[in-house]
């Protein structure tokens, strides 16, 4: 039997790092150590658990069935003991360096970037962001471990073991320029069906039953291009005649700078609803508690 304190929890802070990003010498740069230094902590947790742990492949370390075994475990130890260390923390946002993580959409950033970055410059100068895409399989794991402190979107797999606050509904409309032959007049779903669409497969979001719900009822659509993202649509659609289903609020947010026409989609499509989550181990975290308190001031609706 493994005993606690035969352990260095060090070791296992290694463990953690090294089951993540599967590199050495990424490990070692996060930690401040030296490539030798970390393999010899490997080598020291090896023997104490008699497992390899990491076998060496040509894309980095991959984890033994016994180190996948006892990842979730372990990251679940030291989140809480982080956590108790720091409980009694309080978090002052306007003198706080701390560095956040969201995920989120290239449409999310779009949307709610501006006005967020805007808050922190006035408010919190010091404090940094980074976004990562929410369609990561590694996104529980990394929320888990606290390498992502907020997620929004539409996040179905984001259910167990997470907190989730309504911001608002995403609805859809269609997107075109200015002077386009269905700019004017009745947008009738036969006419939607004889246009020329770019068609959005943003997989992993919300956008994903949009397209599953028009397959449903049977539409069909002349599909000229598709794309894996949101952001380039409406400038390809401002020099073309195609069409393309987006959110409002892309919609809106490009309308006057490309010279845009937004229509009422002439499908009766189902609002997505956006939501913020959170992981339970951060739940007291003061300074998660701050931002995703901050999110919800500024974008709720």
């Amino acid at each position: 039997m493994i005993r606690l304190q035969d352990i260095d929890l060090n070791l296992l802070v290694v463990f953690q790092l090294m089951y993540r990003e599967r590199k050495t010498g990424v490990v070692a740069e996060q930690l401040g150590l030296s490539q030798p230094a970390v393999s010899n902590a490997l080598k020291r947790l090896r023997k104490m658990l008699n497992d390899e742990l990491f076998e060496r492949t040509a894309r980095g370390m991959r984890p033994t069935p016994f180190a996948d075994s006892i990842a979730e475990s372990i990251s679940y130890a030291l989140s809480a003991i982080q956590e108790g260390l720091n409980y009694n923390d309080c978090f002052d946002p306007g003198s706080s360096d701390r560095a956040f993580s969201i995920a989120m959409t290239d449409l999310g950033e779009m949307y709610l970037l501006p006005r967020l970055m805007a808050y922190l410059t006035e408010h919190a100068p010091n404090i940094s962001l980074s976004t990562v895409r929410d369609n990561e399989s590694a996104l529980k794991d990394d929320m888990e471990m606290g390498n992502v402190d907020l997620a929004i979107g539409l996040l179905p797999q984001l259910e167990a073991g997470f907190y989730q606050r309504r911001l608002f509904d995403q609805r859809y409309v269609c997107l075109m320029r200015q002077g386009h032959p269905l700019s004017e007049g009745a947008f009738t779903l036969e006419k939607f069906s004889q246009a020329k669409h770019i068609v959005i497969e943003a997989r992993g979001t919300g956008h994903g039953r949009v397209e599953k719900q028009l397959a449903q009822i049977g539409i069909t659509r002349i599909i000229r291009l598709r794309l894996t993202h949101f952001m380039s649509a409406p400038y390809i659609v401002s020099e073309t005649d195609f069409i393309t289903t987006v959110t409002e609020k892309l919609a809106l947010q490009t309308q006057k700078s490309l010279g845009l026409v937004v229509r009422t989609h002439p499908v009766d499509i189902h609002p997505v609803q956006i939501n913020l989550f959170w992981n339970r181990r951060y739940h007291r975290d003061a300074g998660n508690i701050w931002l995703r308190n901050l999110i919800f001031e500024l974008f709720s609706e």
